[in-house]
C-alpha cells in the first residue's frame, strides 16, 4: 500500500467535497466583487499607514486610534458584504473540516484504531481578533 497514492486520492476527495467546491465558488465571487476588492486594498492601506505610525519615533496616539476606528469600521463593512460573508463562512467550513482529518491522521500515527479514533470536533470562528488571523 502506497501512503502517497493514497494521499493523492484523498486530496481527490476532498476536492470533489461539497465543502472544497463551496468554498472555491465563494472565494471566485469574493475575488470578482469589486467592492470586495476596494474594501480589501482600503484595509491593507490602513494597515500598512498604522504600521508606519506606530514605528515612527514618536507615534501620535491620536492618529493610531483614528487609523484603529477607520480600520475596524472598513472591516465591519467588509464582513457583512454577501460574497465576503459567504468566502469567510465556507473558509471556516473547509478549515473545520482539514482540522478533523488532520486530527484522525495524528491519531493514527499515535496509535489509535483508524476504524474507530475520534477527534474531539472544536468550534470555530473569528473572534475579531485579526492578530491570530492571516487576513481575509
Amino acid at each position: 500500500m502506497d501512503v502517497i497514492a493514497i494521499t493523492r486520492q484523498l486530496g481527490a476527495a476532498i476536492q470533489k467535497d461539497e465543502r472544497y467546491l463551496n468554498f472555491v465558488k465563494a472565494q471566485e465571487n469574493s475575488e470578482s466583487d469589486a467592492e470586495v476588492k476596494a474594501m480589501v486594498d482600503q484595509i491593507n492601506e490602513l494597515r500598512e499607514t498604522y504600521q508606519k505610525e506606530a514605528e515612527s519615533e514618536n507615534p501620535n496616539e491620536a492618529n493610531l486610534a483614528k487609523l484603529d476606528g477607520d480600520f475596524q469600521k472598513l472591516y465591519t463593512a467588509l464582513m457583512v458584504n454577501e460574497n465576503m460573508n459567504n468566502f469567510e463562512s465556507s473558509r471556516q467550513e473547509l478549515d473545520a473540516m482539514m482540522n478533523y482529518i488532520m486530527q484522525i491522521l495524528y491519531l493514527c500515527v499515535n496509535g489509535e484504531d483508524p476504524e474507530t479514533c475520534e477527534p474531539e470536533v472544536e468550534e470555530q470562528g473569528c473572534g475579531g481578533e485579526c492578530s491570530s488571523c492571516c487576513g481575509c
